[in-house]
């Protein structure tokens, strides 16, 4: 891991933005209108993924399967109110700028749509770094995570072997998906000691051991 890798692809929620929790609320408040308790879990299956994947799975947990547009008329407005509210995630700005700045290509690949990822990254200007991007309902994805298919389509429209990208996740579906793609995969868990540097997926508990790593390389 002493080179530089061909490009950076990052997650956007949980990894750059600390929006996962307010997710977290707006399934755990949709789920108990609908009479169901989400466990610790079963939130954690949930992120990750595509709006529309996370809506049948909650929908499957009820005492009384809904359909997922009256899952998401209860869950959107309560994420709505508080996602302007979401902050960067430690060092994810510097992260961003550093990659800018060193020229290495980036990529956003994230499960949100086009339209969320707009609004969520409103307070954010310096995402504005990243232009290349795969969104959840981008038109040319055959899948969502854990499908390996959102950072091929990355590498791809980069013109890069994924094998030679680096991949920023904080969900097991994003890790999975950017480890079946063939990426370097770097998993943020705050929660839990980084692990030594040969190990893929490796699991880091700041980005700043990813800006670290990066910057040991300038010259």
């Amino acid at each position: 891991m002493s080179a530089l890798p061909a490009a950076c692809l990052f997650d956007l929620d949980g990894l750059l933005l600390d929006t996962e929790p307010l997710h977290s609320r707006g399934w755990s408040e949709a789920a108990t209108h609908f009479g169901a308790e989400l466990s610790g879990d079963q939130l954690l299956q949930l992120k990750g993924r595509r709006r529309l994947d996370c809506a049948a799975l909650v929908s499957s947990w009820l005492p009384l399967p809904v359909e997922s547009d009256a899952l998401l008329a209860v869950q959107q407005p309560i994420v709505r109110a508080l996602l302007p509210h979401a902050k960067a995630m430690p060092c994810a700005q510097q992260l961003v700028e550093h990659c800018d700045a060193r020229g290495i290509p980036m990529a956003l690949v994230t499960s949100s749509s086009l339209e969320a990822v707009t609004f969520k990254a409103l307070p954010h200007p310096w995402l504005k770094r990243i232009t290349e991007r795969v969104y959840g309902d981008d038109p040319e994805l055959e899948a969502g995570k854990p499908d390996p298919a959102p950072f091929l389509l990355a590498a791809h429209r980069l013109g890069l072997d994924p094998n030679r990208c680096w991949a920023l996740e904080d969900s097991q579906a994003g890790a999975a998906s950017a480890l079946a793609a063939g990426c370097r995969v770097w998993v943020l868990n705050e929660q839990r000691p980084t692990e030594p540097r040969d190990v893929n997926p490796r699991h880091i508990n700041s980005l700043e051991v990813v800006l670290d790593q990066l910057l040991s390389t300038d010259d």
